[in-house]
């Protein structure tokens, strides 16, 4: 019965950790299409257009973590050794460090693309006025 346990624990390690691969492949290849994206049509302001590329790659990338941090857990849960529990301890610093400063970043970003849309209502309205 344990040997099952651990060939069906070692399979799905395995599974979780090639999604995990496909997630970050996918992530990479939208982070280059909203590159090229931006290259053809110069808009938004390339500050924020990379802003916007690096926090959608982000959001993707923790999804991987936290994908490959279950894989680990399902792979220690079977036979822990130190290493094992060593890796996973700095897969989970690294998943909660990057969350922290993702979500640092989104609300930096969505307070610029406030601070935009007010400027542009503004004007806007202002143009109407003059006209």
């Amino acid at each position: 019965m344990e040997e099952h346990f651990v060939r069906i624990a070692g399979f799905g390690a395995i599974l979780i950790e090639m999604i995990a691969a496909m997630v970050i492949v996918f992530a990479v290849a939208q982070a280059a299409f909203g590159l090229a994206e931006w290259a053809l049509r110069g808009d938004p302001p390339f500050q924020l257009a990379i802003r916007r590329v690096r926090l959608r790659l982000g959001q993707w990338l923790v999804l991987a973590l936290e994908l490959l941090l279950a894989a680990d857990i399902l792979a220690t849960a079977v036979a822990p050794t130190w290493d094992d529990l060593a890796k996973l301890a700095v897969i989970i610093v690294l998943r909660t460090t990057l969350n922290y400063f993702l979500e640092r970043e989104i609300e930096t970003v969505q307070r610029h693309e406030r601070e935009q849309e007010r400027e542009s209502a503004a004007d806007r309205s202002q143009e109407v006025r003059g006209s």
